[in-house]
């Protein structure tokens, strides 16, 4: 089994626990990523629900287990082909051969919805709408101000946007939006008490444990504003702040309200990379255009194709804890594949066989 190699590409979180669960099964590792440090989205979070726990924490977990292992960390590395030899799947930089391995497990993520397609929402063209991440960049920095550099007096978020919208060709639910929209909301009261915030959404869906209760804890406690309606359009005023229409549709009243900042809760996508390699790997792709599994309840972590493996977001949008579980269920599914593929394995189960049979016959 040690003598089996395992490349795990992309180093986000899932890329970074599967390997580290790898390595505890015993398999040589290759962790394999495009950019120059490990870490992916999450480098870039200020905190995390439901708890608001620091993001950071979570990463240096995940860097300490790696650094106590054997997993061979490779960044700055795009793997651009692949070939079948031997039963063995053989990568490739650039055109030199990279490694050759007995499987590999594509954890190449997501990327974020660019908000500037939706273009009634005014992103890229006014100052002061931005996106969650931006609003994340702006909370690590400690610092939450609008383009003409003054603290807002009234912040409005929307939800869903690049999500559950036909226009944009994304019919699926990004999973993490709405409590992603209620922690920034929360995270913006206590930063800016005298700040009002207000959420604007097409529905709630509050499905993890303990994300109820922040949706209660928003309203009661930190005075968050929640109105069931999607913006149809915003427009810039002359001193920047920022015009937004909706209906309220519970109480069917058409709004108008001024904000001085305009956060756009984006969505999560297929990266780039879990598009482009599940091509060549000659990958199913779902609905939603994230790699489709085997079987979604027993194979969730299998390709269409033997030795080759997914894990987290490169197959649907997926929250940390979700995300850290399915890393470790690819980690088993490898090992099960490489042991019963295994020469020796095979020989000893062959052994057993002849072993019974002869006892039988007695």
């Amino acid at each position: 089994m040690k003598n089996n190699k395992v490349a795990v590409i992309g180093g986000g979180v899932a890329g970074m626990e599967t390997s580290i669960q790898l390595d505890r099964l015993g398999y040589q590792v290759d962790l394999i990523e495009i950019e120059d440090t490990l870490g992916g989205h999450v480098k870039n979070w200020f905190k995390l629900f439901p708890n608001h726990r620091p993001a950071g924490e979570i990463l240096e977990i995940l860097n300490k287990s790696l650094a106590d292992s054997g997993v061979r960390i490779k960044t700055s590395v795009k793997i651009n082909s692949f070939s079948r030899k031997d039963e063995k799947i053989c990568l490739y930089d650039q055109a030199c051969e990279f490694g050759v391995y007995d499987a590999i497990v594509l954890t190449t993520g997501f990327d974020l919805f660019e908000a500037y397609r939706k273009e009634e929402y005014g992103f890229g063209i006014y100052k002061n709408v931005i996106t969650s991440a931006g609003l994340e960049t702006m909370f690590l920095n400690r610092e939450i101000k609008t383009a003409s550099d003054k603290i807002p007096g009234r912040v409005g978020i929307v939800h869903c946007v690049g999500s559950r919208d036909e226009k944009c060709g994304n019919l699926h639910c990004s999973n993490v939006c709405c409590v992603t929209a209620v922690k920034q909301a929360m995270t913006l009261r206590e930063m800016l008490p005298a700040t009002e915030v207000f959420c604007f959404y097409m529905d709630m869906r509050m499905f993890g444990p303990n994300y109820e209760e922040m949706y209660r804890e928003a309203q009661e406690k930190w005075s968050v504003r929640f109105i069931r309606g999607r913006v149809s359009e915003a427009a810039q005023h002359a001193d920047e702040s920022i015009q937004i229409k909706t209906e309220d549709t519970l109480t069917g009243r058409q709004l108008k309200m001024n904000v001085d900042l305009l956060v756009l809760m984006v969505g999560m996508l297929p990266s780039k990379g879990t598009t482009e390699l599940g091509k060549k790997l000659s990958l199913d792709f779902g609905a939603n255009r994230f790699v489709k599994v085997k079987d979604e309840h027993y194979k969730s972590n299998q390709t269409s194709q033997d030795a080759i493996f997914v894990a987290g977001t490169a197959t649907a949008p997926m929250n940390i804890t979700d995300t850290i579980s399915h890393a470790r269920a690819a980690a088993v599914a490898v090992d099960e594949y490489l042991k019963k593929n295994d020469p020796l394995n095979l020989s000893k189960n062959m052994d057993t066989n002849v072993l019974e049979n002869v006892l039988h016959e007695k």
